[in-house]
């Protein structure tokens, strides 16, 4: 059993943990430290590992949020049971156009999208993108401020209340309840996007969300959701492949991938609490400033230092 191989592993993991649920591309930063710290793996468990390793990170969405999605819960009433049962309608619902893309070009997005410049220009272009739709909606918010302060009457609590706080209040679904199956459908569309490495699949579908007129809360709550089927999905797909391929599982490669999902698993719990507790006060900026900040520090790795 090789140590050193188990730590780049736990170190997979801990990327894997932080990135998949944070808007900043997991697999891209998978991909980013493939460059600095390799596996010492076959390139058939390597293509696997990038994609396994999510398991770890959805079992922890399913421990964080098992009552939610437990639709046998004996505390739920038939309305919330049949709430719960509507919500994992939505879920397979939004999941369609991905699986739909996702599959056929499975082979062919391995084969040409895993350029360092392609993954920069997709953190590049995100990051842009959280930063236009969210100052927009601050405007929208300032405005909605002036027209009630000057209103007879003025609800003097929203003073207490940052810009950043009313424009999310501001948003037409407040509550996971409220998300209608055309929006589901909608924010669907966008996880499409998140086919090319370094757009973000959690980036993409908070972006919907988010323009789709959900709360920060409901758009990340959500996008958790979709990446329980999307990386079951996913996963499977790739063991599938690697044992069409005629491999099997060495005792190293076992305790590599165990290593990185358990990692995974713990730091994800970690990350998806962090995030739900930021985005109720704060917007997705700093993470838009950072993916600008990234891919214009792998444009210039790889352009002076990596040709």
């Amino acid at each position: 059993m090789d140590l050193m191989e188990l730590l780049k592993a736990v170190l997979y993991g801990v990327v894997e943990g932080i990135t998949e649920w944070l808007p900043i591309s997991s697999t891209g930063h998978m991909l980013l430290l493939d460059q600095f710290v390799k596996l010492n793996v076959s390139q058939d468990f390597w293509d696997m590992f990038l994609v396994v390793i999510q398991l770890g990170a959805i079992l922890a969405v399913c421990v964080l949020f098992f009552h939610e999605l437990n639709p046998f819960a004996q505390d739920k009433t038939r309305d919330e049971k049949r709430g719960t049962w509507a919500l994992w309608g939505k879920v397979i619902l939004a999941c369609i156009p991905a699986a739909a893309v996702g599959i056929p070009l499975d082979d062919w997005m391995e084969e040409h999208l895993g350029s360092p410049f392609i993954i920069a220009a997709a953190l590049i272009a995100y990051g842009v993108a959280f930063i236009v739709i969210e100052n927009a909606r601050e405007r929208k918010a300032q405005r909605v401020l002036a027209e009630r302060a000057s209103g007879r009457h003025f609800d003097a609590s929203n003073l207490q209340m940052s810009v950043t706080e009313l424009a999310d209040s501001e948003a037409r679904v407040q509550e996971i309840s409220e998300l209608g199956w055309f929006t589901a459908i909608g924010i669907g569309i966008f996880q499409v996007l998140s086919i090319v490495p370094g757009t973000s699949r959690s980036g993409s579908t908070i972006i919907g969300g988010l323009l789709l007129g959900c709360s920060r809360t409901v758009a990340a709550e959500f996008t958790f959701y979709l990446a329980i089927p999307v990386m079951f999905g996913a996963s499977a797909l790739r063991l599938v492949k690697f044992f069409l391929k005629g491999n099997m599982f060495a005792l190293q490669e076992l305790a590599v991938l165990g290593a990185g999902c358990l990692t995974a698993f713990v730091v994800s719990l970690l990350a998806i609490r962090f995030l739900m507790g930021f985005v109720r006060r704060h917007d997705f900026k700093p993470f838009g400033w950072y993916r600008i900040i990234l891919g214009i520090a792998v444009i210039v790795y790889f352009a002076l230092f990596a040709a």
